[in-house]
């Protein structure tokens, strides 16, 4: 049986794909971010015999080596990822994204790992300066957080380049579904229109956006876990299709029979010049290399993801009369 580790598996897309990991049949070590309560996060709804969860921080070298021995494979999924909290304290992102990663891969190296993937962001792209967006595409750091993952992404190239390590890039376009915090927009509508509100607060409902639900996020970091010859490459995780903001909104207020109409908070707005208008994905490199493609429509994924959180046991988990950066 192989050990994957799995930092960040606490969150919103690592208890997701801890779950998968688990029902493969791999033992997973999943770090969940120390605290004195020993609170686990979303991996408090997940239990199995194979599941070993650890508690620490990535920012520590030495903790880093400690849960990275034995493992054959390491999901590096652990970050800050929130663009309004990047805006007021980027320093804590740099220690987090960037030398929190640099641990990780010189842990993997240490340690002799059989392959680690890091997790990238569509953020690093920007605003689409032509779509599809493919890997290739220029750089744009448009906001602190988007300028830390670019820094982390670099520094696991050079570990390929300068070391051998195997090591293999994975960039989801704009995931969704049960569990995500309620700074993003499809959470945000779901959650208040639950909760029974009917004006809705948001943001710029202009961009657009390539929404993976989260069941297919995490099998393509598990297809790219098991291809061949991609260590050193950077892959794409994206459906191809783009929809504006409004068009989701309306799109979930139709799923949820609800009576709407929104209001823009202030609060929500990104600097005008830190807004990324447009993202569109090309996967095409993740296809021809392990086959994967979206099996959830968008109307597929909203519908799973209004089921739970309507659930009033996952609802109550939410503070939706608050905007959460």
């Amino acid at each position: 049986m192989q050990t994957a580790l799995v930092t960040g598996a606490d969150g919103f897309i690592g208890s997701h794909l801890t779950e998968l990991l688990l029902s493969e049949g791999y033992h997973v070590r999943a770090l969940s971010l120390y605290n004195s309560f020993n609170f686990w996060g979303w991996l408090e709804q997940v239990r199995h015999p194979e599941l070993e969860v650890v508690c620490g921080d990535v920012r520590d070298p030495d903790f880093c080596r400690h849960i990275t021995r034995g493992a054959d494979i390491v999901f590096h999924l652990a970050a800050l990822i929130a663009i309004p909290y990047s805006y007021v304290a980027p320093d804590s992102y740099v220690d987090t994204n960037i030398k929190g990663t640099l641990n990780m891969l010189q842990a993997a190296r240490d340690c002799g790992v059989e392959r680690i993937l890091v997790t990238s962001t569509s953020e690093v792209y920007g605003t689409a300066l032509y779509v599809p967006i493919d890997e290739k595409h220029p750089r744009q750091p448009q906001s602190p957080y988007s300028a830390t993952k670019i820094g982390a992404d670099a520094i696991a190239k050079s570990f390929y380049n300068a070391f051998d390590l195997p090591v293999t890039i994975v960039r989801p376009f704009n995931t969704y579904g049960p569990r995500q915090s309620a700074r993003a927009i499809i959470p945000t509508v779901i959650s208040q229109i639950a909760a029974g509100e009917r004006e809705i607060k948001v943001g710029d409902l202009s961009p657009t956006r390539d929404f993976n639900f989260v069941k297919d996020t995490c099998r393509g970091f598990l297809a790219i876990a098991r291809a061949e010859n991609v260590a050193g490459e950077e892959i794409n995780i994206a459906t191809g299709k783009e929809i504006t903001m409004q068009h989701t909104l309306e799109t979930i207020a139709r799923l949820m029979d609800a009576d709407i109409r929104w209001t823009v908070d202030p609060a929500r707005l990104r600097p005008s010049k830190s807004e990324v208008r447009r993202l569109l994905g090309d996967a095409s490199k993740l296809r021809d290399l392990t086959g994967w493609q979206p099996q959830f429509s968008l109307e597929e994924g909203l519908k799973a993801t209004i089921d739970w959180f309507t659930d009033k046991d996952n609802l109550k988990l939410y503070k939706t009369d608050i905007y959460n950066q």
